[in-house]
């Protein structure tokens, strides 16, 4: 036995058809192909609602199928359905007939299976917090498991108050800063989204970067509960700013997404420059792709996508640049370019689209073959990358070229990458591993020196002892377990206190294991400073080395 959320609507609006007639019920009424019962695959399934909804993208084309498949197929005579009112209060029934195509029915009543409503009336105060926040996912259709879900709801269905499980503290206090984020979303409606920066976002789950693994446990529970960001969270820097929405909500009485709804202008230049008209991304890089409005969600049954380091990861890809315009002169320029140090100027249209570069070596072979050329001799083709693209394809072009402009979803120009900003980029993004480098060589160093081998040896396991023939064998996390032995940690010499000191190294070994796993964010100087005062811990201890 399984237990199933099923709403009554977006707003409750089939609610009483429900409770009166016996019925589960969902909308997508726009469905050419009426009775799904004909959609054996999520495939059919998938082909009619691209067909009966075109403007859609495919994160909610195939959130939409996921829903419908299990409403169709998924869900079983016997299982149990939650069905939360508009009086705050939540049904319990038990499924009692297959999916049903009613051709006759009203509106929003065609697509049903038949239930048995064995209790109306619960008190959502009766269910502790942890059951109620599975079921705030903002999905229409979706199966309620966790905790010992089904075993709970069979409980209210009898009368019986929610047993609750053993660890519920620790859940809710896992839970409780995310827990607010949906309660928000829910109260909001889609003309006035939550908007925050990706910073605060992921701070709600207490983490500062994204490494995959904290990148993955969010999307996992944004997908849970039918939410979305736009642009998603895992592109841009951290303080880009992003909406959170109902992405997985049905269509409104128009037939449109709670993203497609969104006006995206209204969030802001960063948040409107990432996403396309519909909220499908467009440019050359993501042609082909299944990403789209993805908000966070990628279409289901397919691969999460991981993190990438895009063009938009760089501050100056989403600051607009200096610039000259058509019909401006060429003393304009090159004042502009000496009283800002630049070596070039993009040249813009009336509507801000690039219509070339202006650089000094340009301006230069147009003087060669005219002293008298204008702006427009001057101009040249620029190069020009989407916000969106891998910025890693893109840096021999701007080693050899000294720039790329960067536009948005229309074509217009919002940033300008130089081989300046590469090195300040890049640079911060080598100095911790540099850092960790001489950290690990230094314990080497003395390790070699002061510690007899076969005490070296002794601190891995017996099968690769052979295999180590010096410090340099050993994983950083061994160390620790080398100096916690008193003779070795005797015989290094050092007048410092150990506990103190272990407890730097395994920050370090934390810090250095962080940076194994990709992250498009810069390591901010207060996640440095563990390792960098361990490393000047080791200077002054072995200045020699």
């Amino acid at each position: 036995m399984r237990a199933w959320v099923v709403r009554a609507g977006e707003n409750g609006e089939r609610e009483r058809a429900a409770l009166e007639e016996g019925v589960l019920a969902v909308g997508w009424d726009r469905l050419a192909m009426g009775d799904l019962a004909d959609a054996v695959t999520r495939d059919d399934i998938k082909a009619a609602v691209a067909a009966a909804y075109p403007d859609e993208g495919p994160y909610t084309i195939g959130n939409w199928t996921g829903q419908l498949h299990r409403f169709v197929h998924e869900i079983q005579t016997g299982d149990l359905v939650v069905l939360p009112l508009k009086s705050l209060r939540v049904a319990v029934g038990r499924v009692t007939g297959a999916y049903e195509y009613r051709a006759g029915a009203p509106e929003g009543l065609r697509h049903v299976r038949r239930v048995e409503w064995l209790v109306t009336d619960i008190d959502r105060q009766d269910i502790q917090s942890d059951l109620l926040d599975s079921m705030g996912s903002l999905l229409t259709v979706f199966e309620i498991s966790r905790f010992g879900a089904a075993e709970r709801v069979a409980a209210l269905a009898e009368g019986k108050p929610d047993p609750g499980r053993p660890d519920a503290d620790e859940f809710a206090a896992t839970l409780t800063e995310p827990a607010k984020l949906y309660e928000e979303v829910r109260r909001r409606s889609a003309e006035e989204p939550l908007t925050l920066s990706v910073r605060d976002f992921l701070a709600i789950w207490g983490v500062q970067r994204r490494y995959p693994a904290t990148t993955e446990q969010i999307k996992n529970e944004l997908e849970a509960r039918g939410l979305v960001t736009v642009p998603p969270f895992t592109e841009g820097t951290l303080d880009n700013r992003i909406a959170v929405l109902a992405g997985g909500a049905e269509p409104d009485e128009s037939g449109a997404s709670a993203v497609t709804r969104l006006d995206l202008r209204t969030l802001g230049t960063t948040v409107y420059n990432s996403l396309g008209a519909g909220g499908v991304k467009s440019g050359p890089a993501s042609s082909g792709t299944s990403a789209g409005v993805a908000g966070q969600l990628p279409e289901e049954e397919t691969e999460a996508q991981a993190v990438a380091y895009r063009v938009s990861n760089l501050d100056s890809a989403n600051r607009m640049p200096e610039c000259v315009r058509v019909g401006d002169s060429l003393g304009t320029a090159t004042t502009l370019m000496v009283l800002r140090g630049y070596s070039q100027l993009p040249v813009l249209d009336e509507d801000g689209r690039l219509r070339g570069v202006v650089s000094w070596e340009s301006i230069g072979r147009a003087r060669m073959a005219d002293p008298d050329a204008g702006l427009q001799a001057a101009t040249v083709r620029g190069q020009e990358a989407d916000g969106s693209d891998d910025l890693l394809d893109w840096i021999g072009a701007i080693q050899q070229f000294g720039y790329v402009i960067v536009r948005d979803h229309e074509h217009k120009v919002c940033g300008l990458i130089t081989a300046s900003d590469l090195t300040v980029q890049f640079g911060t993004r080598v100095r911790p591993f540099v850092l960790v480098e001489e950290i690990e060589q230094r314990l080497r160093r003395v390790v070699d020196r002061r510690i007899p081998l076969d005490r070296i040896r002794a601190t891995v396991p017996r099968g690769r002892a052979s295999q180590v023939h010096s410090a340099a064998n050993l994983t950083f996390g061994a160390y620790k377990h080398l100096l916690k032995v008193p003779e070795n940690w005797a015989a290094l010499g050092w007048g410092i206190d150990q506990e103190h000191f272990l407890v730097a190294l395994e920050d370090c070994r934390n810090f250095r294991n962080s940076l194994m796993h990709f992250s498009p964010d810069p390591v901010t100087d207060d996640q440095l400073l563990p390792a960098q005062g361990l490393l000047e811990l080791l200077r002054s201890l072995d200045p020699q080395i």
